[in-house]
């Protein structure tokens, strides 16, 4: 984001930068006073964690040196305007080179914090090329949202938080008015801005997205559009990183007419879509296909070439495509769900032969319901363009199992405000606050979706 510092995965560059600024500010032959002794010492320090950070690497630098770089970059800035000219540029450059580090693997284009436009389609191109997908996750509140960048912290990977209309409106407070899908809207918009203003401070990527939007629900997606279109003219970038059309229900042409004219929209603020071809089953937040004919479940070439084709000719347009492939939402018995990941090989093949192009992997691809799904049919969609797989319901779980498992270990402290094996009047308090059992189930989830960045290849790709 514009005006700040980089993540706490930069703090050697931080460091760096903190020293460069300092220097800038400590004039050469300067008497030696107390204080310009002590800036002079505070820049030995910071260049020596800036040298432990270049032989150790980034991600081991202690947080105080970052924070201490930081300050001293903030207050040599405030400086400038003071010195000569040279000095107010030795600062500008320093703190240009702090926001120009990014990770070591990824694309320079992509930063630490919400991932948007150039720095997202670079982002899932670089998925793509190195064969690992990123986990989207349906969000609920602050809880599960934290629970999912904590669990990119711990992987070394990106992240995806997806806000559904029901999820938004969730946030927003289920006795808050609805009407016009006002709530749905507020709730999405609020949880956006909770992860723009935590993001950096876990070091990794985080795509802002949305799920679901079916023709009935654009009201919904039109009030995040505007919102979108708002914080542009303001920032300079979308508040969101990319937003879902499930127009599944149509006939193949009306979902393709209405994806492109809200390409055309999106593309304005530079905004990725994702569309929907064919149908998920199952059932997931009011979206329920479980008795759909199976034959449905199942995309054919053909189909995602007419959407290639179409949505190609949008300018500036990035899109994915979420081509079923017997994909179904929630858990089943094994020999319930029959994954055919070949769909999405031939489907690649068919378009570069229409293409002509050299990629064999020209679509990317998403997974939707991806819960319960072996790891051998994951990984095989991977390596034929998959770049994201929704994973929700084994993460509610998750939660949830947290949760419960907390209440079955502390139960004799969860009976009343006083009173538990200790003695009849030892107080209960730490028991029972909310935040106790929550961070139980913010932990189990973070560490179930550890688990499904693994099985994405999405493990230390930073």
């Amino acid at each position: 984001m514009p005006g700040k510092m980089t993540s706490v995965a930069l703090m050697g560059v931080g460091a760096y930068g903190a020293a460069t600024a300092l220097n800038a500010f400590v004039a050469p032959g300067a008497p030696t006073t107390q204080g310009a002794t002590q800036q002079r010492q505070q820049v030995r320090h910071l260049r020596q964690a800036q040298q432990a950070a270049a032989s150790q690497g980034a991600s081991s630098v202690n947080v105080g040196a970052c924070a201490l770089g930081a300050a001293a970059l903030a207050a040599g800035a405030a400086k400038a305007g003071k010195r000569t000219p040279q000095r107010a540029q030795v600062a500008r450059c320093a703190t240009a080179v702090a926001k120009k580090i990014g990770f070591k693997n990824l694309p320079a284009s992509v930063k630490a914090g919400v991932v948007t436009g150039q720095a997202l389609v670079d982002l899932l191109g670089y998925a793509k090329e190195k064969g690992f997908a990123i986990p989207g996750v349906n969000i609920v509140g602050t809880g599960s949202i934290n629970a999912c960048m904590e669990a990119a912290k711990k992987a070394g990977g990106p992240i995806m938080v997806t806000f559904s209309k029901g999820g938004g409106q969730f946030i927003a407070g289920k006795a808050a008015d609805n009407s016009d899908d006002k709530a749905s809207i507020a709730g999405a918009v609020a949880g956006a801005l909770h992860v723009r203003a935590v993001a950096e401070l876990y070091g990794v990527p985080v795509i802002l997205h949305t799920d679901h939007c079916q023709k009935a629900w654009l009201p919904w997606f039109d009030g995040l559009m505007e919102a979108n279109e708002e914080y542009f003219e303001k920032n300079g970038e979308p508040l969101f990183s990319s937003h879902m059309l499930d127009l599944s229900e149509e006939t193949l042409e009306d979902n393709i007419a209405i994806c492109k004219k809200y390409l055309e929209r999106m593309a304005k603020v530079n905004l990725l879509l994702e569309m929907e071809l064919g149908i998920t089953g199952g059932e997931e937040d009011g979206v329920d296909n479980s008795d759909v004919d199976s034959s449905r479940l199942y995309t054919q070439p053909e189909e995602v070439w007419q959407v290639y084709e179409t949505l190609s000719s949008v300018p500036n347009g990035n899109f994915t495509v979420a081509a079923a492939f017997g994909n179904v939402h929630g858990v089943y018995a094994p020999g319930n769900v029959e994954l055919k990941p070949e769909i999405l090989h031939n489907t690649q093949k068919y378009i570069k032969e229409k293409l002509g192009c050299e990629s064999d992997k020209p679509v990317s691809f998403v997974f939707h319901g991806g819960s319960g799904s072996s790891v051998e049919d994951i990984q095989y969609a991977i390596e034929a363009g998959v770049i994201k797989m929704n994973i929700d319901t084994d993460t509610q779980w998750a939660f949830w199992d947290g949760m419960n498992k907390y209440q079955k270990k502390n139960v004799d402290y969860l009976q009343a405000q006083i009173g538990n094996p200790e003695g009849p009047e030892k107080p209960n308090k730490k028991y029972y606050d909310p935040r106790m059992a929550l961070r139980a189930g913010e932990e189990s989830m973070a560490d179930r979706l550890v688990k499904a960045m693994q099985d994405l290849k999405c493990i230390d790709v930073l």
